[in-house]
């Protein structure tokens, strides 16, 4: 979920600036404004050709960026989605990405080069699992998208690396998670909308539990949590993942803090704690949209009072009823 901003450029201390830089925000959906020139489902171009896709879950619409001649924008069912630079993988135009991207370079910096094992819950355009293979070459990555046909477009089009550098896997986000093994990945990624909602089922206590298990120890899980300004999605989601982790964080811009503005919030648990780090805090100012991070004692507080969410009670099983001898 994604709007555009003017602003933008590659993540990281070091990084140089582009035009064409998007905030990480949902917007509403937008109505595609001629479905006939949709594309029938099993036509894939040979690389990205703009126009409309039919798709397992609707459509999604390929758009050139004109701010950036190597760029494409995938909007998916009309909510603006993924952008993606062919030319550099390493250009991250969606603020919320880019903080997600410094959270994880903050514990694992890419010069010490860890052979990270990732998992994307929610592929769009398989935009931050480039960006990690790039970042992270010996990186193992897992993108489980439940759209197939949708994944199959972007594998044409975006030439993704690999198996088994990197995977796409189709099907829905949690069933795929609990057949995971124990302690095997070192990050995980949830990135799943429908519509500008994530599905409750990825945002209960039982969810995450199931996501603690499949983190290796110091693992990291990373949220892309949208609300809009009363915040009682972020505050829910906030107390449902300090009901499971140790340790927290949340990373936004300070309006959405403050409850000014529908956006997005980046929270993060781990079994273990998020250091100060200097040099991610000035990292995160320097972006197009300046983000404050909060410790967990922060994190803890804004969630203060606010409803853990758990998985609906199984329904109850209809008492047996006594048999009538004739």
């Amino acid at each position: 979920m994604a709007r555009r901003t003017k602003s933008g450029g590659k993540s990281g201390p070091k990084a140089a600036t582009k035009s064409g830089g998007r905030r990480g925000t949902a917007t509403a959906s937008i109505v595609l404004e001629d479905a006939s020139k949709a594309r029938p489902g099993g036509v894939r171009a040979d690389g990205p050709v703009e126009g409309i896709y039919y798709i397992d879950t609707g459509d999604c619409e390929l758009i050139a960026d004109q701010d950036n001649s190597t760029g494409w924008l995938l909007r998916i069912n009309g909510v603006m989605s993924s952008h993606i630079d062919l030319a550099d993988p390493l250009f991250l135009d969606f603020e919320y990405m880019r903080w997600m991207s410094a959270l994880i370079e903050s514990r694992w910096p890419t010069e010490s080069k860890p052979r990270l094992r990732g998992l994307h819950l929610g592929g769009g355009a398989c935009s931050l699992a480039r960006y990690f293979h790039a970042a992270y070459p010996d990186a193992r990555q897992v993108v489980v998208e439940l759209d197939g046909k949708l994944a199959e477009y972007v594998r044409g089009w975006f030439d993704l690396p690999k198996a088994p550098l990197l995977r796409l896997r189709v099907g829905e986000a949690r069933a795929v998670t609990e057949t995971l093994t124990p302690d095997t990945r070192d990050f995980i990624i949830r990135d799943v909308f429908a519509g500008a909602v994530t599905p409750f089922p990825l945002t209960t206590a039982e969810f995450n539990a199931h996501v603690r298990r499949v983190l290796a120890p110091g693992g990291i899980y990373v949220v892309n949590s949208g609300d809009g300004p009363d915040l009682k999605n972020a505050r829910e989601e906030a107390a449902t993942l300090a009901a499971t982790f140790g340790h927290t964080t949340i990373i936004a811009d300070p309006a959405m803090l403050k409850g000014r503005r529908y956006g997005n919030m980046v929270m993060a648990g781990s079994d273990q704690p998020f250091e100060d780090d200097p040099q991610l805090a000035r990292r995160l100012l320097g972006g197009a949209v300046p983000a404050h991070i909060w410790d967990d004692a922060k994190v803890r507080a804004f969630a203060a009072g606010a409803q853990v969410r758990h998985d609906p009670a199984p329904p109850a099983e209809p008492a047996p009823q006594p048999s009538v001898s004739g």
